[in-house]
């Protein structure tokens, strides 16, 4: 990559940031594409954000990731956003353009597509187990919600969280069963066990000696079991899952296609999506470790 004055940035902000691999993947596209183009990495703090973002529109920056914590704070501060960062109450992705700053939400479709690239399913009439009502948790619930799943269940360790998001889920989409359950509760397990899909949308497993709140004792045979945390090949979740007999995906798939839609919103041209994901893969799996399919370049 070489970079000149004409180089344009685009950038993922984050608090911590140090996880990221989504320069991985769109550096890989923009070499691909031949675009002069640079995507970095910022650690920004919350109370920062809103400094920080006009800057960077000033200083020519051509779009803008968001990453935990900062999705909501965006959220709350941006005065114009897309309907499925309203709907959602998140940002994830910033265009810049003549308006200002507008704030989208890609998590929800993204979310989707790696679900059916993992397990060959959509979410309609399933009942799904989701573990964090935050941000990311926020989002999935609203988009399996408006995509008629069956029923869904939300444990956070913050109750009130949950409780607050599945009666905003309700009013949304009344005909989805909606039921927040406490954390270490005896009913928490039932739930659990009756699930077609269990996400983890919560952070624990960023690191290797996280302890994940769910055993594989909780778990079943035959349940799909989705873990966003996406920096390693096998996560603590995913350990616990495929132990009980679960088939188990981590959040790869879903940073590949929400950054997808990320960069058309920017760029409006369709990127290198194959490309993107080898990049992801070697950076999580190793360029050797793994089988995968043949890339036509």
């Amino acid at each position: 990559m070489e970079l000149s004055g004409h180089t344009r940035p685009f950038a993922v902000l984050g608090h911590p940031i140090g996880h990221t691999l989504s320069p991985r993947m769109h550096n890989a596209a923009f070499s691909k594409l031949g675009m002069d183009a640079v995507y970095l990495a910022f650690d920004v703090a919350p109370d920062r954000l809103m400094k920080v973002l006009p800057a960077m529109a000033d200083m020519g920056f051509g779009g803008i990731n968001l990453t935990v914590p900062l999705k909501e704070v965006a959220f709350r501060k941006l005065r114009l956003l897309d309907e499925p960062a309203s709907l959602l109450g998140a940002v994830n992705t910033v265009e810049i353009c003549s308006k200002g700053l507008v704030g989208h939400n890609t998590d929800g479709p993204g979310f989707l597509k790696a679900v059916d690239e993992a397990f060959g399913v959509g979410v309609r009439g399933l009942s799904i187990f989701i573990l964090g009502a935050g941000g990311a948790g926020r989002a999935i619930a609203i988009t399996c919600a408006k995509q008629k799943a069956g029923r869904i269940v939300l444990a956070d360790e913050l109750a009130k969280r949950a409780r607050k998001l599945a009666g905003e889920i309700s009013s949304l989409a009344p005909a989805v069963k909606i039921q927040p359950v406490e954390l270490g509760s005896g009913q928490l397990i039932d739930l659990l066990g009756e699930a077609d899909l269990v996400v983890n949308a919560t952070p624990v497993g960023m690191r290797r000696d996280d302890h994940f709140p769910i055993r594989a004792a909780d778990l079943r045979d035959n349940q799909l079991a989705f873990d966003l945390v996406y920096m390693f090949p096998e996560t603590a979740f995913m350990k616990q899952a495929r132990m009980a007999g679960a088939k188990a995906a981590n959040g790869l798939g879903m940073l590949l296609h929400q950054g997808v839609l990320a960069f058309e919103i920017w760029t409006g041209v369709k990127p290198p999506v194959a490309i993107m994901r080898c990049a992801l893969e070697d950076a999580v799996y190793g360029k050797n470790r793994y089988p995968r399919k043949k890339v036509v370049r």
